[in-house]
């Protein structure tokens, strides 16, 4: 028996249904999680952390192999420069290591910006907060889950 992942505790404190899916081998890549899953890629919601300035991030989620248009996410934030947070900064803004990131259970508030393509599969999974382990729930439940976010198209069409 398994210790329940944070975000798996996370879901069951706010009474959202999920199931935890433990991958048997090491994940490699998104479209091995998203067939090990039964899912297609597009299933698989990707948390991706961007440092704005110093000590300043945002979080974008984003619907599997979708590119995140830099240009798009710039004019949205009103930024010249953005970045991709470090492996260093994301376990220190969010508490997971990469491969396990999630929206969900963060230790501090933070500003979070979805693609509306997150929103359109009706099952989706995410990290739990543990490498090679995802969350599988309804797409309607994590927005359920999210409360108030930004909600926007950020992909490259």
């Amino acid at each position: 028996m398994y210790p329940q992942p944070p975000v798996s505790q996370v879901l069951t404190s706010l009474d959202i249904p999920h199931r935890v899916f433990r991958h048997i081998v090491q994940v490699t890549s998104l479209e091995q999680a998203a067939s090990e899953r039964g899912q297609v890629p597009g299933q698989v919601v990707r948390s991706i952390l961007f440092r704005l300035g110093e000590g300043k991030f945002v979080m974008v989620l984003a619907a599997g192999p979708g590119q995140i248009s830099w240009s798009a996410l710039r004019d949205y934030l009103r930024q010249s420069r953005l970045s991709l947070a470090t492996e260093a900064e994301v376990l220190a803004v969010t508490g997971y290591r990469i491969g396990s990131v999630s929206p969900l259970g963060l230790p501090a508030p933070l500003r979070i910006l979805a693609d509306e393509s997150i929103f359109q599969a009706e099952e989706i999974s995410l990290g739990s907060g543990e490498r090679d382990v995802g969350i599988i729930m309804r797409s309607a439940d994590l927005r359920r889950a999210l409360g108030e976010i930004e909600i926007g198209w950020f992909l490259v069409s």
